[in-house]
């Protein structure tokens, strides 16, 4: 097997969001030695329960959290109303959507999808929003609607979430690198660029000269 990065998030993880520039990082020192990333979708929450005041202010403590560490910026204003259903499964599976109908634009969606839901407070739980974000990133309206409403794509996106969760990954964001179907983890969790850099750079070294 190729050798690999797996990225496994979810859209609606904050950490993620705060982890993203770090990300694209990451995947450009991948890249220049040909090796990919691909997405796995973890599957942050879906417990269908409402955002109440409370609530609100449990999660905000969390951006304002993630914001601190990383300068990533949020929406504390308007972001995570309440009445909002936390509800991760819709971006995940636009997402999984995406790596099946066009693999180039899975990225471009998901940060679009992080920038509208942390910085302009859209509900991106609603298949419309996801939609018309789907078709800003390239990929057409009808073609996706369908897709994304499929019973493929919700048993894929439910493969995904099995998956992270056989391994045992139970926090966001985890990237791990699989070569000849060995995984070896780089990080669990947030992790600065200049930590992860020279990890990565020690692990394409062993594998692109193997």
């Amino acid at each position: 097997m190729q050798a690999r990065l797996l990225y496994v998030m979810d859209p609606m993880c904050s950490w993620c969001w705060g982890f993203a520039p770090v990300l694209e990082s990451l995947a450009e020192q991948a890249a220049a030695v040909n090796v990919g990333l691909q997405l796995v979708l973890g599957g942050l929450r879906r417990d269908g329960v409402a955002i109440d005041a409370a609530a609100r202010v449990r999660y905000l403590g969390y951006w304002q959290a993630v914001n601190a560490s990383t300068g990533q910026l949020f929406n504390f204003t308007e972001g995570l109303p309440e009445g909002l259903v936390y509800d991760t499964e819709p971006a995940c599976r636009a997402l999984v959507t995406a790596r099946n109908l066009a693999p180039a634009l899975v990225w471009p969606l998901a940060r679009l999808i992080q920038r509208a839901f942390y910085t302009e407070g859209v509900d991106v739980t609603r298949a419309s929003v996801l939609v018309a974000l789907a078709e800003r990133a390239g990929i057409p309206r009808i073609v996706f609607a369908e897709a994304f409403d499929s019973t493929a794509q919700r048993e894929a996106t439910a493969a995904d979430c099995s998956w992270a969760q056989d391994l045992g990954i139970a926090g966001f964001p985890t990237l791990l690198a699989q070569n000849n179907g060995q995984v070896a983890l780089l990080t669990n969790g947030y992790q600065p660029l200049d930590t992860l850099q020279p990890l990565l750079a020690r692990w394409l070294e062993r594998v692109t000269h193997a």
